[in-house]
């Protein structure tokens, strides 16, 4: 049975998720997308019992990195993000400041994530998918019936296609790869409410093929 514990952090204008994954085990945590609220963060991961030992990105959008300076900066841990993201994660403060929101730009990234690459948290693996469309260096975490999914899926709905750099046909791509995850996979996404995927395949449209990501 997995010792894993979760909790989600919503932070920042944007309400953005942050996953902290905690293994009371191994005593080790990570942040998944870490978008503000740094001390926020680190009094969570102190409150875990565990230590942070790194940062896992889904993209670079700077509503899930605006807090990763901060962590740098009092917790020296490696982060990890898509190479393809490089746009977005070396531009995060003055692409932040275009919607009124300061943020520190991340210090350089210390890990390339890629398509079939699995990042460890003690004992627990995670694959990682590179799931485009929403950013072109996006990637979910998945493993142990748990799937982190950033913007790409959240329940009921999807991310946007309408910004720069997205992509709506490799969204639709990425969703139906999504929609081959077992029905009871638990699926936490970048904003919102937890879901499965099972309840996505129910009732929301665009997991279901119903509907197409704008322009796909």
């Amino acid at each position: 049975m997995s010792t894993l514990t979760l909790q989600q952090l919503t932070v920042g204008p944007l309400q953005e998720n942050c996953w902290l994954i905690a293994d009371p085990v191994s005593g080790k945590a990570v942040l998944v997308d870490p978008g503000d609220e740094a001390d926020h963060l680190l009094a969570a991961v102190d409150a875990s019992g565990c230590t942070l030992d790194a940062i896992w990105l889904t993209h670079a959008h700077f509503d899930h990195v605006g807090g990763v300076a901060g962590i740098i900066a009092q917790r020296p841990v490696p982060i990890w993000v898509h190479p393809a993201d490089a746009f977005f994660y070396a531009n995060a403060a003055s692409n932040a400041a275009r919607w009124g929101v300061v943020i520190d730009d991340p210090p350089p990234a210390d890990h390339d994530l890629a398509e079939g690459d699995r990042v460890r948290l003690g004992d627990y693996q995670f694959d990682v998918w590179h799931l485009p469309g929403h950013a072109p260096g996006h990637v979910a975490f998945i493993g142990h019936g748990l799937c982190f999914s950033g913007d790409v899926l959240f329940a009921g709905s999807i991310g946007r296609t309408d910004l720069p750099l997205c992509d709506p046909t490799a969204m639709h791509q990425s969703l139906m790869r999504m929609a081959t995850l077992g029905v009871e996979t638990r699926v936490f996404p970048g904003h919102g409410v937890a879901t499965t995927v099972g309840r996505e395949l129910a009732s929301n449209p665009f997991l279901r093929g119903a509907a197409r990501p704008l322009g796909a």
